[in-house]
């Protein structure tokens, strides 16, 4: 099982448009180069077609956000059939700045797997991780939403919470992977949370807001075990 980076582009000035797509770009760039390890690239409804249609090889492109309604009268739905249409790979569920109901979540994952969709289902803490592991998602993100954008990492403010989620939510499926995040700047911050045990780390504005997006992200894939 390869070792996970999921990076949130969130909608940053810096994440829009043409900026996507060489945000993307430095990922798959890097990406090329680390066989050990499995990025993924989360972008905005708006640029998710055009950015699937470059045919990155590396990098895989999910959506931020889904609904598990059906095509139909659903207007502002992000319907997975789009997704699917626009080549998504998967699509995160739950993002604490998107959250959903426990109910939404579960339809938005098992109509996702109906299509052979991803999902990561981010969680507030261990107890809503287990909640969202009985879904069935392929993976489940725990960020304490009191660290996210603080540039303090959860690997160094609250390793505790690493390790029980690892434990706790293996326990209530281990087919899923259990990835962290929330503050994660840095490849230090990167390794000290597979050290932990995660199997992965979910991250946004360190590398969106990087100098140079591909030289952070080599450093980050370095830090994979």
């Amino acid at each position: 099982m390869l070792g996970i980076i999921a990076l949130n582009l969130k909608a940053y000035i810096e994440s829009t448009g043409e900026a996507a797509l060489l945000l993307v770009e430095a990922a798959d760039a890097a990406a090329k180069d680390y066989p050990k390890a499995e990025v993924i690239v989360c972008v905005q409804a708006p640029e998710l077609r055009w950015v699937c249609g470059k045919g990155f090889k590396f990098a895989k492109v999910f959506a931020q956000h889904a609904d598990f309604e059906a095509q139909g009268a659903h207007t502002g739905a992000v319907v997975l059939e789009a997704l699917v249409d626009a080549g998504a790979a998967g699509t995160l569920v739950n993002h604490a700045e998107k959250k959903v109901s426990l109910t939404h979540a579960e339809k938005t994952i098992a109509r996702a797997n109906s299509f052979g969709l991803r999902t990561i289902a981010c969680a507030k803490d261990v107890l809503e991780g287990e909640a969202l592991a009985e879904f069935k998602p392929t993976a489940v993100a725990v960020e304490p939403p009191e660290l996210i954008g603080s540039g303090v990492s959860v690997s160094k403010a609250k390793p505790r919470v690493i390790e029980d989620a690892v434990k706790q939510i293996k326990h209530a499926n281990p087919c899923v992977q259990v990835l962290v995040g929330a503050g994660v700047s840095n490849a230090a911050d990167v390794g000290k949370c597979f050290e932990l045990g995660a199997e992965g780390v979910l991250l946004a504005s360190a590398f969106v807001k990087a100098k140079n997006p591909e030289d952070w992200m080599r450093k980050a894939l370095d830090a994979v075990p």
